[in-house]
Parts: structure tokens; C-alpha cells; sequence
């Protein structure tokens, strides 16, 4: 339990470190005139954009896999170059035709201004689809080699370089698109270059090496599956915003699931670590891995419940975050029935680990199509 526990908790605050900087992106983005029309604006366009994102979710994974040998290595990195830049070019022509405007247009049912809003953050998010590849390949390489805390370090480092570069651009008076994604790639940026450094110091392959043949044959036999699981979760939102887009105050509803969601990512982030759990450690010891996950699953639910039920939610969004009032009565009500979700997520996980350690990965892909066709029949 407490080499699990020296595995799992640094992780943990990497998660932590990644949503807290959505926090932060939310907090600037209050604090610019129309605050609710930049918000929603934010969030159907990070929503697209990690549609694409997504797709290099499990990238990590695939690196701690594969990547044990010179040869795999290298085959690895080519292969993920390669998808990375696949997966920018279909978000470049959304964001740079006519036809992308349209197919926005259809997809959220908006008007023109707002989509037009949309069209410009994706203009500058779809390169940071190369630069977020190469974040997902390197952190891959120091789990496998149990760096966790340097992970940690890493993510903290992106944040601070976040944080920095979004009060920098507020107070430059420059624009809201401006402001969120440049201090967003300044921040990747650091991050892989900093890890790069760390990796050429301290990491070292396995002693025993693996996959001294890999073929990319292999390779996109594990990565379509574990892509598209990646894909669907990402579809989740897309789907709800484009129902909840049609509604009164649909602009508002989005506004508000935009800050319910990306605050709950922080207790969701902490469950989806367990994906990593048994690719690290195999599948022996079932019985006390399983208490262990039952465990921090617990806890992840009291540490939400204790935040919707108590005026915490008030000093964050109202008085640290400067949430306009009725978005954030609206974001208590969502962020209620996502105290459900760590236990959910970590219950998928226990077969997600199970089925990628056995390289099953198809079964991963089917049960991530099956959620998105609940989600469109539930939210129609």
C-alpha cells in the first residue's frame, strides 16, 4: 500500500496542477467585459479543440509500453510526431475555412458573432496540438521510470509559467484570444523543454528491453483503440453543448458547465491516474489494489461533496474567481451530480488497466463509443 501510494499521490498533484490552471483560465476570462459570452465562447472552442486533443490522451500510456527499448523508443516518438500532426491539420481547416465556420455554426446552433469568436481561439489552439504530443511522449518515458515526482515538478512549472503569462497579458490590455492561448503555449513550451532536460539526466531505459522489434503495425493496433476511447471523452462535452446550446439561456448554461466542469476535473484528474496503475505494477496483488482504489475513490467524493456543501464554493467562484452570479448558481447545480463521477471513473479504470495491460485495448474503444451514444439519447 505504500509504494502505491508513493506512485499514486504525485500523480495526483499533476492532475491537480493541469485543472488548476483551467481555474486560473476561468478566473481571467471572468474578468473581461461580457464575462459570460467570453466563457461560453472559451469553452465550445477548448471543447472542439480537445476533441482533436484528445486522441493523444492515452500517449503516455503508449510510451510506457513501447518506448523500452532503443529501437522502440525511436519508433514510438516517429509514431507520435506523425499522429500529432495528423490530428492538427482537420482542426487548422475548421478554423480557417468557410466551411469550418458553417459546420460550427450547425454543430452549436449559435450565432454568427459568438461562432466567430469561436473560429478565432481555434486559429491559435490547433498547433498546440504538437506541442501537447510531445508533453502526453515525455511524461510517458518518466512514469515508466517511476519519475513520478519529477511529472509533478513539470506540471507545476507549466503552471507557473500559466499563471504568469495570463496575468502578464491581461494587464497588457491584449485580447481575450491573445491572453488564454498565448500564455497557454508559452506554458507547454517550458514544460517540454524542461522535461526534455530532465529526461537526458535521469532517465534510463529498462535494464531488461522490450519490443526490440516494435512495427508501427503494433503500435497503431494499441493506439486507434485507446485514441478513440480518448476521442469519445472528449466528444462528451461537444454533444451536451450542442443540446444545451438550443435551450433559454443556452449561452449561460454553457458559461456555467464550463466552471462546474473544469473544477470537478481536479477529482476526476486524481481517479484517472489509476490509469497508469496497473501498466506500472501488472495485475498481481489484485485484492489490496483494489482497496487501495476503493479507498481514494472515498475520499475524492467527500473532499466534492465538502466543497458543494459548504461556503468554500462561494470563496472560490464568487470572491477568488469573480464568477458572475447567476453562472454560478447554475455551476452548483452541475457540479452536485458530478460528485458521482470519481467513483465512476475509477471503477472504468480498474478494466481500462486490465485491458491495456493484456493489450486488449478494442474493448476500451467500444465502451467509449457506447457512452457517447447514451449521452446523445439522454441529453435529446
Amino acid at each position: 500500500m505504500i509504494e502505491y501510494w508513493r506512485f499514486y499521490w504525485p500523480l495526483t498533484l499533476t492532475g491537480l496542477g493541469l485543472v488548476l490552471a483551467m481555474q486560473f483560465q476561468n478566473g481571467v476570462l471572468a474578468r473581461f467585459p461580457d464575462a459570460v459570452i467570453e466563457l461560453a465562447a472559451f469553452a465550445l472552442a477548448y471543447s472542439t479543440y480537445g476533441f482533436f486533443n484528445a486522441a493523444l490522451n492515452f500517449t503516455a500510456q503508449l510510451s510506457n509500453v513501447f518506448a523500452r527499448s532503443p529501437r522502440g523508443t525511436s519508433r514510438t516518438h516517429r509514431f507520435v510526431c506523425a499522429a500529432s500532426v495528423l490530428l492538427m491539420l482537420p482542426l487548422l481547416a475548421i478554423a480557417h475555412t468557410d466551411t469550418g465556420t458553417t459546420l460550427l455554426g450547425t454543430v452549436y446552433g449559435l450565432d454568427a458573432a459568438l461562432i466567430g469568436r469561436v473560429s478565432e481561439y481555434l486559429k491559435y489552439l490547433s498547433p498546440l496540438i504538437l506541442l501537447s504530443a510531445q508533453r502526453f511522449y515525455l511524461n510517458g518515458l518518466l512514469i515508466q521510470a517511476q519519475l513520478t515526482r519529477w511529472v509533478t515538478a513539470l506540471t507545476f512549472l507549466y503552471l507557473g509559467t500559466l499563471v504568469t503569462g495570463l496575468l502578464v497579458g491581461f494587464w497588457s490590455a491584449l485580447d481575450a484570444t491573445q491572453v488564454l492561448v498565448g500564455a497557454e503555449a508559452l506554458a507547454l513550451a517550458v514544460q517540454v523543454c524542461a522535461s526534455i532536460w530532465v529526461k537526458g539526466r535521469r532517465y534510463h531505459l529498462p535494464t531488461q528491453p522490450e519490443h526490440e522489434n516494435l512495427t508501427y503495425a503494433e503500435l497503431i493496433r494499441f493506439f486507434v483503440p485507446v485514441s478513440t476511447t480518448g476521442i469519445m471523452f472528449a466528444l462528451s462535452r461537444p454533444v451536451l453543448y450542442a443540446f444545451v446550446s438550443r435551450t433559454p439561456d443556452g449561452v449561460l448554461a454553457i458559461a456555467a458547465m464550463r466552471v462546474a466542469f473544469d473544477l470537478s476535473v481536479i477529482f476526476q484528474q486524481a481517479a484517472n491516474q489509476f490509469r497508469h496503475f496497473f501498466v506500472t505494477f501488472g495485475l498481481t496483488d489484485i485484492e489490496r489494489k483494489r482497496n487501495f482504489m476503493m479507498a481514494v475513490a472515498a475520499g475524492l467524493t467527500l473532499l466534492m461533496l465538502l466543497f458543494v456543501l459548504t461556503p468554500l464554493s462561494a470563496w472560490v467562484w464568487r470572491d477568488l474567481m469573480a464568477i458572475p452570479a447567476e453562472a454560478r448558481a447554475l455551476s452548483l447545480d452541475v457540479f452536485m451530480v458530478l460528485c458521482l463521477m470519481p467513483c465512476v471513473i475509477i471503477w472504468r479504470n480498474y478494466y481500462h488497466g486490465h485491458l491495456m495491460v493484456t493489450r486488449r485495448t478494442t474493448a476500451m474503444a467500444v465502451g467509449g463509443v457506447l457512452r457517447v451514444v447514451a449521452i446523445f439519447v439522454l441529453a435529446y
